[in-house]
């Protein structure tokens, strides 16, 4: 998956789980990172959402 595309899907998912469309403004969890080894440089990230027992997570 490229970078713009995966920036794309991140970002579309932190509105959807911002919208509150039952109630108030969830805000999302987002976080990333970079790494670097021999074997090159790789970047991560995710979002997440947590709303009373429920916690989702998308991660790359």
């Amino acid at each position: 998956m490229n970078l713009t595309r995966t920036l794309a899907v991140l970002l579309s998912l932190s509105i959807l789980a911002a919208c509150g469309a039952d109630g108030e403004p969830v805000q999302p969890t987002v976080s990333g990172g970079v790494s670097v080894s021999r074997s090159g440089v790789h970047a991560t990230g995710g979002v997440g959402l947590n709303r009373g027992p429920f916690s989702v997570f998308l991660g790359l």
